[in-house]
């Protein structure tokens, strides 16, 4: 910077007087800013002023308020004025005794200092001013009017702010910094143009961090703060903690289940919420809004007891059943095995949809695990009891066939009710390869009851216990005491089985004859012999001659032989008879 520089210098003891001029010739090794060190060197050995005119804060304490103005004590010749436009807004309630921290910034006509709530001196002179952009110092400045691009700032010298760089969000705002002392810093200086570019927002940033790095160190677990609410996501709300951002997520919004934030809390709500966690590494704080209630499930145990039948609301319904909320924040699962008596579920939304109010049976309660088991179609009763009082065992019923397997067939008994037809169970007097051969789908067929499963839920039936076999139609057409013929099939012993018709066997006990004790013999008249021999014919004649009946040794099987008919049974299908010849 050589030639002739034209130097102006603010003085120090009087802000206002006329600037000194210098002309002189400046060496090409002597740079401006060592000339102003230089000067700044020289006005520090000055006598220091009193303390009210000392930079930096000072503490004074409010002795008047009216419209327009504060006026508060500083312990000067004159009280100072801080304007009520420089309020904070957690300051307007201001009144009579409350101390303040203020920092003067000028004098007006009438001697008095102008206050402002800055904690940073507006620099008095260029000196002041490189100083302060060389150490990156905030100064203390006044926004005096809007121009293109921004505002004009008096920080101790004209400065120009760019919008971007003054913190606000519009031109509004932009506008209503005019008049109002604010704290920037300066981010380019130009002496010799005396062009300076200063930032509000760089400031008002790190104030906002400083701000929230203390409120964040004074929260603690277990807290309960209270926050607004100052944005809604599909995930949860950020709570503004003053000035620290807690994530109030929708699991921990309400203990029953919330289908979207939304619908739980609006931007601008003010909410009491408990500090769950805090994470001192990326300063994320995680808040519970249900916590602020007692947990349903502590007394869930007591609510609701097994076998107890209650009415709820389905919330959701999943692949492998449907959840229903018993109580806000209890929720007990209907298993698809507990949906339905009668049809087969595949899937819940068969039977159920969301919103259902339903009843059900709870089946067990473990609160630990917060699980409850309940049943859709205990609620409705068991019909599987009422067909076992229906269906006792011998009750004929008239059932279609339902569905055909290789070892029987099912038919619908009503009510869900199944009844099993076992292959062999459905034919007399003959064999059957598959249960197709007697009966087919959707065919009304009459059954009886032979057997009542409770604990397999099974009713057993039979076709061929209804069908008359050729022992009933024997023993329909035959009478006791009938004498016929028969064929031996089989002899063990003195028991016989005689084929008395086709297919129809009969029992046959064979009784040795018992042997008589030899007499003595006399010798007889002429006519006893006469009578004995009358005798023996006509014993013959009617049959009862010497005894006829056969000795078992001397039976074989393919013998015909006579038989008489001594029993018949028709209950248990039975005939009996007994050898004559």
């Amino acid at each position: 910077m050589g030639g002739v520089s034209r130097i102006v210098l603010m003085n120090p003891a009087n802000p206002v007087d006329d600037p000194i001029e210098e002309s002189a010739p400046q060496s090409t090794e002597t740079s401006f800013g060592d000339i102003l060190r230089q000067f700044e060197r020289e006005q520090s050995a000055a006598p220091a002023t009193k303390a009210a005119d000392a930079p930096g804060p000072i503490k004074g304490k409010v002795i008047g308020v009216t419209e327009d103005s504060v006026f508060v004590d500083i312990k000067g010749k004159a009280d100072g004025i801080l304007p009520k436009s420089a309020l904070t807004p957690e300051m307007a309630e201001i009144a009579v005794g409350d101390l303040v921290e203020v920092t003067v910034t000028g004098r007006s006509e009438e001697g008095q200092a102008i206050l402002s709530l800055l904690k940073v001196e507006k620099p008095k002179d260029w000196s002041g001013l490189l100083a302060a952009f060389e150490e990156k110092r905030n100064v203390a400045g006044k926004v005096t009017e809007t121009v293109k691009g921004g505002v004009r700032v008096d920080i101790g010298g004209r400065a120009f702010m760019p919008a971007s760089r003054s913190g606000t969000r519009d031109a509004f705002e932009l506008q209503k910094l005019v008049g109002l002392d604010v704290e920037v810093r300066i981010l380019s200086i130009d002496v010799e143009k005396e062009d300076i570019v200063v930032d509000r927002r760089v400031v008002l940033e790190e104030e906002a961090a400083k701000k929230k790095e203390v409120r964040f160190q004074a929260l603690n677990e277990g807290d309960v703060v209270r926050g607004r609410v100052r944005s809604v996501t599909d995930f949860g709300a950020f709570l503004d903690l003053d000035g620290v951002d807690g994530l109030l997520h929708v699991a921990d919004m309400s203990w029953h289940r919330v289908g979207k934030p939304a619908d739980v809390v609006n931007i601008g709500d003010e909410l009491e919420v408990k500090i769950l966690k805090l994470n001192t590494n990326t300063r994320k704080v995680s808040l519970g809004l249900k916590q602020m209630q007692p947990d349903p499930w502590t007394v869930a145990a007591q609510q609701f007891q097994p076998g107890q039948k209650v009415t709820g609301k389905v919330a959701r319904l999943t692949d492998f059943g449907a959840f229903v909320e018993l109580s806000p924040g209890v929720d007990g699962l209907v298993h698809l095995s507990q949906m339905s008596w009668s049809k087969k579920v595949r899937k819940p939304a068969d039977l159920l949809k969301v919103g259902d109010l339903v009843e059900v049976v709870v089946l067990g309660v473990k609160p630990g695990d917060k699980r409850i088991e309940l049943s859709l179609k205990n609620a409705l009763g068991d019909p599987f009891v009422e067909a076992m009082e229906k269906y006792k065992k011998d009750t004929i019923v008239e059932a279609p066939v339902t569905s055909i397997q290789a070892f029987g067939a099912f038919v619908d008994l009503g009510d869900g009710i199944d009844g099993m037809i076992h292959i062999g169970d459905m034919a007399n007097d003959k064999r059957i390869d598959h249960p197709r051969d007697v009966v087919k789908e959707g065919e009304v067929v009459r059954a009886i009851v032979l057997d009542i499963d409770k604990d397999r839920r099974r009713i057993r039936l039979g076709l061929k216990q209804l069908q008359p076999t050729k022992v009933d139609n024997f023993i329909a057409e035959h009478q006791i005491g009938e004498t016929i013929s028969g064929l031996i099939t089989d002899v063990r012993g003195h028991n016989l089985k005689i084929e008395v018709s086709e297919g129809v066997l009969a029992d046959c006990k064979v009784d040795e004859p018992k042997k008589e004790e030899a007499k003595p013999v006399e010798v007889a008249s002429a006519a006893d012999v006469g009578s004995l021999a009358a005798m023996l014919k006509g014993r013959w004649k009617e049959g009862k001659g010497a005894d006829p009946a056969p000795k078992a040794a001397s039976l074989k099987p393919g013998m015909v032989r006579s038989v008489k008919i001594t029993a018949l049974d028709p209950e248990h299908k039975r005939v009996t008879v007994e050898l004559i010849a």
